[in-house]
């Protein structure tokens, strides 16, 4: 909030017989105000500043009027989204700042709230200096302080510094973030650092618009005593400050480069503030601001005012934190001695070489190794700081201590009577005012909170049919007065793309079609856009009005015109009409009804005629009265047109509704050239055609209506649930259900919902079953299952499974771990080698060891096992070819193939006879090596001791069995 005016010189009013206007007028120091009317604004102010020779003999005043006053436009010749600064008006700037100093500002203009949410990090060389258990009530202090600073009147833009995060280093982190002697690269870690902090989420209670960051360490020239990016406000990587920190005045230093974020630059530099530094201005390149003497310059206000509107994070509400609640004068928690230690470092305390001086003027220090050498920065000490017994320091004085003194927040007086109506026809808004003087705030108490200025709806009479559109009045009244590219223009309504826009004054020249914004917001009242007949501007900002013509209503029109109608009562007109000219000059085709919505009208073929529209009751040409064909949206009749030419095939579109009849026309360009129309619009039956001159065929709207179509599931199966109204859309023509998408979903009904199973439950129980057999016998990943399931049992004792959503959360385990214990070791084998022969009998060979140690239980797999390929090919058998062969306890060893070829025919004979002996597999299972493959003589174990005439046969055999009879 801002000073409120003094009410003993101060007026407020309006003028007899001049409906609408206002007048607000100071006589404080000679006559300052102005005087509103719906035409035009006028000023008057002093020419010379005010003495006491001049009470009687009067003073020079001028008067003039706001139109008088010239201003360049910003140009949109070609990008109408280009963004735009507002300059402050010269010639205005003092008398409007002082006539409406108790209003509270329009947000477009920069005056309003601004939050600025701020993440405090401070590195370990700060928390050490103060100590862990008292840096935060420090750096609380401490941003209150800043938070003060942007309180001050001179600003001129109502700022507040909320701390929302507060982040300490350690001192591993800081290390890497200040670099000594180099500014740019520790700001640039730091912005960084800020960067990876930030919350995503924007609705998040620490999410920070702004990072300031403390330190002590040395970053840059020796004096630097901070760093900061221009105009990085908002920026996710250039809001952010470096500043040193060495006591409480470090807060002029927080102030000054958060200035320079918000768009600030230093007094006197490219500007003409510099004769503001000695008396402390914030913005000086030396701060020389001081507890007692400090305020923004000029050229800040101005400079911030230029810049604030573009920041829009700082617009919204900060969530309330609870920090540790301060005193109410800063002082009071800080004694002279400590505030000494936090200016010049440990050891300083108040100088007590000499007493001739007021301890509250300045603040004097010195160190005990050099107590005769003192110190000041210039400043007094914190307000609230003790003084002398039962004193403390206030304003740089040494006085009493009273309740007084002690901050007083505002409070709200009672509201004023409405005003004037801002329109003098169709609907306007009008004001009644509060001051926040119930208390006033003092001593830095806070400003009442929410706003100083309360609005209505105010409804006046409708405008004549035919009256000029509000915003197009407004553009003309430019006509005269805009020296836009070196000539005067004609200026025609324009309405900005961009919906945030709206509500400033947009206009485009007759004669260029550039686009110029006037430096403006519209006058209340004025519709937000041409497509919503009832939101209009307030205050510079689109307030939602409905159809209904309340605030905040929802309530829309249906296609043709009825305030919360169903589409029931339109009519859809749609024809085609062909004429070929036969003359030059304008050839009327058709006419379109006031009244008429939603109305296209397009060529059905390429013609080399021109289409003409005229508003048959002024005889206005609302299109090509000049035959001047291109492709254009422009505004006329108070609406939005849409033109386009493609391929030579023309089309016009308007929302609508008409207020007049059109005369839809072409301008032939040759004649025997027929032309093809066909048109379309809705409106309303009562104002439908009746005839058929025109080819009309006016066609019923279909109309569509929310219908119930079903209950939805009732949401539990026993002792009462829910259940709800599911709609469907119906096609009311012939009642059948169609997709949603056809009715108005702003219009759906709520859900109603009734009660449904209202029967008792029966018991509800989990069944659970037998644990199936484990999955593993050993190892880690065993588990085995269980049937789950959950059961409602009846009162005749049977039972059936419904959800488990009913039996509750507490459900038993369907599976869990078993035999999770380490596997013992066991046997392994290898797969089996080829057969060691490629004919006859041989063996074949693999490899087994002991898995998992040398342990292994039970009896080791076979290494060996014997194989039998083809018979080779030899002599044929003849006869036996020892006298042996003719024995008959010898016949078992016919089943070695040495002995067998040796006695072929005996061993023939003896076949059926010894086909039960063992097999060589058994032999091998009895005859094992538990040392890997066996040698020869480990496995022939001198079967035949009698028969020694055998080893020295002809052809013994190559790879003997293990098996073999007698052993």
């Amino acid at each position: 909030m801002k000073k409120p005016l003094r009410t003993d010189c101060t007026f407020v009013g309006g003028i007899t017989d001049l409906p609408g206007a206002s007048v607000v007028i100071s006589n404080c120091d000679g006559l300052a105000g102005m005087i509103r009317t719906d035409s035009d604004e006028y000023f008057i102010e002093p020419l010379e500043r005010g003495s006491q020779e001049h009470e009687e003999t009067g003073r020079v005043h001028v008067v003039y009027r706001r139109s008088a006053v010239l201003r360049t436009p910003s140009v949109l010749p070609t990008d109408p989204h280009a963004d735009e600064f507002l300059d402050i008006e010269g010639a205005l700037n003092g008398v409007a700042k002082e006539v409406n100093q108790t209003m509270r500002k329009r947000r477009h203009a920069g005056e309003d709230d601004y939050n600025v949410e701020v993440l405090l990090g401070v590195d370990d060389s700060v928390v050490k200096f103060h100590g862990r258990e008292h840096v935060q009530n420090y750096l609380l202090t401490l941003m209150n302080i800043v938070n003060e600073i942007y309180h001050d009147d001179s600003l001129g833009v109502h700022i507040n510094i909320v701390l929302v995060r507060m982040i300490m280093l350690g001192y591993k982190k800081s290390m890497s973030l200040i670099e000594r002697g180099n500014p740019s690269r520790s700001l640039d870690n730091v912005c960084r650092w800020a960067f990876l902090q930030q919350k995503a989420d924007l609705q998040h209670a620490e999410h920070h618009d702004h990072t300031v960051f403390l330190t002590r360490r040395s970053f840059g020239p020796t004096h630097m005593q901070g760093y900061a990016p221009v105009m990085g406000m908002c920026h996710p990587m250039r809001s952010c400050t470096l500043n040193h920190e060495d006591g409480f005045s470090s807060a002029f230093v927080v102030a000054h480069e958060t200035g320079h974020v918000l768009g600030m630059e230093h007094d006197g530099q490219g500007n003409r503030c510099g004769d503001e530094t000695a008396m402390g201005s914030i913005m000086a390149p030396l701060v020389q601001a001081a507890f007692h003497r400090y305020h923004w310059s000029i050229c800040s206000g101005q400079e911030l005012k230029r810049h604030i509107h573009s920041y829009d994070c700082l617009l919204d509400d900060p969530f309330k934190h609870n920090w540790p609640e301060l005193p109410v004068l800063p002082g009071m928690s800080y004694s002279m001695n400590e505030q000494c230690r936090f200016d010049f470092g440990e050891g300083y305390k108040t100088c007590t070489s000499f007493h001739s001086f007021d301890p509250c003027k300045q603040l004097w220090c010195s160190h005990p190794d050099n107590p005769y050498f003192c110190k000041t920065k210039k400043g007094p000490p914190l307000d609230g700081t003790e003084c002398a017994p039962g004193k403390w320091c206030y304003k740089g004085y040494c006085m009493w201590k009273s309740v007084d003194q002690v901050k007083q927040d505002g409070g709200w007086g009672p509201w004023s009577q409405y005003g004037s109506c801002s329109r003098s026809c169709a609907t306007g808004v009008r004001y009644r005012t509060r001051r926040c003087d119930d208390p006033k705030p003092s001593n830095g108490g806070q400003d009442c909170p929410g706003v100083n200025y309360e609005y209505q709806l105010c409804k006046a009479d409708e405008c004549p049919k035919r009256s000029e559109d509000f915003r197009a009045q407004q553009c003309q009244q430019h006509n005269l007065h805009f020296d836009f590219q070196g000539s005067k223009h004609h200026w025609l309504p324009f309405e900005h793309p961009d919906s945030s826009k709206s509500c400033h004054l947009y206009c485009q020249s007759k004669e260029t079609r550039s686009v110029a914004y006037m430096k403006q917001v519209v006058t209340d009242g004025t519709r937000c856009s041409y497509k919503d007949p009832h939101s209009i501007c307030v205050r510079g900002e689109c307030l939602k009005v409905g159809c209904d013509k309340e605030i905040g209503s929802n309530k829309v029109e249906d296609k043709c015109g009825v305030c919360g109608g169903d589409n029931s009562h339109c009519r859809t007109v749609k024809g085609t009409l062909t004429r070929t000219p036969k003359k030059a000059g304008f050839l009327k085709m058709f006419l379109i009804p006031s009244g008429a919505r939603h109305m296209v009208i397009q060529e059905q073929e390429a013609s080399p005629h021109i289409l003409a529209i005229k508003n048959q009751a002024t005889g206005h040409y609302v299109l090509n009265g000049k035959a001047d064909v291109r492709s254009k949206k422009f505004i006329d009749m108070g609406l939005i047109w849409d033109y386009t030419v493609e391929n030579s095939i023309e089309t016009l579109y308007t929302d609508g509704p008409l207020a007049d009849a059109l005369v839809v026309m072409i301008i032939p360009q040759e004649t025997r050239t027929r032309s093809t129309l066909m048109y379309k619009y809705i409106i309303h039956e009562d104002s439908a055609p009746i005839n058929n001159n025109n080819n009309n065929n006016v066609i019923q709207e279909d109309t569509y209506g929310w219908a119930l179509n079903s209950w939805s599931q009732c949401s539990r199966p026993c002792a009462g649930g829910v259940q709800y109204t599911k709609y469907g859309c119906r096609k009311k023509g012939d009642g059948k259900m169609v997709m949603h998408n056809y009715c108005d979903e702003s219009k759906k009904p709520k859900p109603i919902h009734r009660v449904c199973n209202l029967q008792d439950c029966p018991h509800l129980h989990w069944k659970v079953g037998e644990w199936e057999r484990c999955t593993k016998t050993c190892g880690i990943w065993g588990y085995q299952i269980r049937a789950v399931s959950c059961v409602q049992t009846f009162h005749d004792g049977t039972t059936r499974s419904i959800h488990s959503n009913h039996c509750g959360t507490d459900k038993p385990a369907s599976q869990r771990p078993c035999n999770r214990l380490p596997c013992p070791a066991q046997w392994t084998t290898a797969a089996w080698s080829q057969c060691s022969v490629s004919c006859g009998e041989g063996l074949q060979y693999r490899l087994v060891t002991c898995r998992r140690g040398d342990r292994c239980s039970g009896a080791k797999p076979e290494a060996t096992r014997p194989c039998t390929r083809s018979p080779c090919r030899g002599d044929p058998c003849v006869e036996d070819r020892s006298v042996f062969c003719q024995m008959e306890v010898l016949g078992q060893y016919c089943s070695i193939p040495g002995y067998s070829k040796l006695c072929c025919v005996s061993c023939g004979k003896h076949h059926t006879t010894y086909a039960s002996l063992p097999s060589a597999a058994d032999g091998v299972k009895k005859f094992r090596s538990d040392a890997g493959r066996p040698t020869l003589q480990e496995r022939w174990n001198s079967p035949l001791p009698s028969l020694g005439a055998v080893e020295s046969l002809e052809d013994p055999p190559s790879k003997p069995r293990k098996r073999y009879v007698g052993v």
